[in-house]
């Protein structure tokens, strides 16, 4: 789980004022989101009967909303009139106030998710109770999570609306952060089904109508489900530019390395078991020709290392799997509910017997059907790499090709990856070291054989 992203402590978003932080809990006491949910209901109910809607009245309404479209940006200097403080100091209580935002907003956001999309989409039973219990998964338990820090932060703030020591209080409530473990969980499954329903057209109108809303920001419904994920991974990054702004003898010098560690604990743990969950996602969303393909090194993968979509020597689309003791080649299909299944193509590759070979750019290196495949006229083949094994059956290979230089580099360092972790797995089992050649690029001596097993593999 990463989020690129660091966080910002020169321009902060602020509370939209209307409806309050802490009071968005079953009901939800906004005004203008009770409104809004009840306009997009209406808005779509009448688009349900045979009459078509003007359009007109569904963008009056739309405006009466109080949810911006985008929220201005605001930090914590605007919100003073005056202060004596260091610049460094400055940048504490930036920061301090963009966790505190942050906090008010997701409440916001999250409570916004269930008024407008939630309830509407059950009462005019567009999805489910059961999909929709699929798809938001344990959100209501995360709001009054975020509204007790919230809490818990207002009260850190003195009369010059600046806050002394915040690493306890933050230290203190990382724990409660548990429940996200089975949201994140959940997350894989969620986005599957969503993307299914989507196939609909009633599903399709609402979440279309939804997302051109002023309410949405231009965001769907996705968007709005991973906010969680994406703040929780924030909180380190916010942690640690407090404690860089910390003043020596300060209280937090001692706390805040404490809640970093603690935070970064939690998100490792939230991160290893959403892995997993993904892990044993794609496990069942696999479909076999034959039983030989079951290989024991997919059961008892615990983790992906990366999937997408790559193309094979005749410009066939695959989606491949690189599991942690296996590389399966798929072809993506449609199952008899809708949803998307991976039947196995060719033999799955144990990671413990795995060769690698880059191919370097502008090299035919793949052989004639190689470079037609991959390209027209005079192009150079680009972005392609070759993956063969030896072991319990026949040798086999399979030239791949990536969307782009950076896909490609990312399969080649998870592959190089996979296959170092098996071979230390092998060494630690007692097993004598595989030749140091399933960890490098192929011999050129290789590449012959390769080359035939392409031709015959396909």
């Amino acid at each position: 789980m990463k989020d690129s992203e660091e966080p910002s402590t020169k321009r902060v978003k602020p509370v939209v004022k209307g409806g309050g932080g802490t009071g968005m809990m079953h009901p939800i006491k906004t005004p203008a989101l009770k409104r809004l949910g009840q306009s997009i209901t209406r808005s779509i109910s009448f688009r349900t009967e045979a009459r078509p809607l003007p359009p007109a009245p569904i963008r009056s309404r739309q405006k009466a909303s109080s949810f911006p479209r985008r929220r201005s940006s605001q930090c914590w200097s605007d919100t003073v009139e005056s202060h004596d403080l260091t610049a460094k100091e400055i940048k504490r209580q930036e920061v301090i106030y963009e966790l505190t935002q942050g906090e008010s907003q997701l409440i916001e956001d999250l409570s916004l998710v269930k008024k407008v999309y939630y309830e509407p989409m059950l009462k005019l039973d567009i999805m489910t109770e059961s999909e929709l219990g699929h798809i938001f998964g344990t959100l209501d338990s995360l709001i009054p999570l975020h509204q007790d820090l919230l809490s818990r932060l207002e009260r850190l703030r003195g009369s010059e609306k600046t806050v002394g020591a915040v690493g306890q209080t933050l230290l203190n409530w990382f724990p409660s952060l548990e429940p996200y473990v089975q949201y994140c969980c959940n997350q894989v499954e969620a986005k599957a089904l969503l993307d299914q329903k989507k196939q609909q057209k009633r599903v399709e109108h609402f979440l279309r109508l939804c997302q051109e809303s002023s309410f949405s920001r231009k965001l769907d419904l996705w968007n709005f489900l991973d906010l969680p994920r994406s703040r929780l991974v924030k909180y380190p990054l916010l942690v640690r530019e407090i404690l860089k702004s910390t003043p020596p003898e300060h209280p937090d010098e001692d706390t805040l390395p404490d809640a970093l560690d603690l935070i970064q604990s939690v998100v490792s743990e939230v991160d290893r078991k959403t892995g997993e969950a993904e892990c044993e996602f794609y496990k069942r969303g696999l479909t076999y020709l034959e039983d030989g393909q079951r290989l024991p090194e997919i059961k008892h993968s615990r983790f992906l290392y990366i999937h997408g979509e790559l193309k094979n020597n005749k410009g066939q689309k695959l989606h491949v799997f690189l599991f942690e003791l296996c590389l399966v080649l798929t072809r993506s299909l449609e199952d008899r509910e809708g949803g998307v299944a991976f039947q196995v193509y060719r033999q799955p590759l144990p990671t413990a017997t795995l060769y690698l070979e880059e191919l370097p750019d502008g090299e035919g290196g793949g052989g004639g059907a190689f470079r037609g495949a991959f390209t027209s006229g005079n192009d150079k083949v680009r972005n392609c790499f070759r993956v063969s094994s030896r072991g319990r059956t026949k040798a086999q290979s399979h030239s791949l090709q990536a969307n782009d230089s950076f896909n490609k580099q990312q399969w080649i360092t998870s592959l190089r990856q996979a296959m170092v972790q098996s071979r230390d797995r092998g060494t630690q089992a007692g097993q004598s070291t595989p030749d140091p050649a399933l960890y490098h690029i192929a011999e050129l001596s290789l590449s012959s054989d390769t080359e035939m097993a392409d031709q015959s593999s396909q």
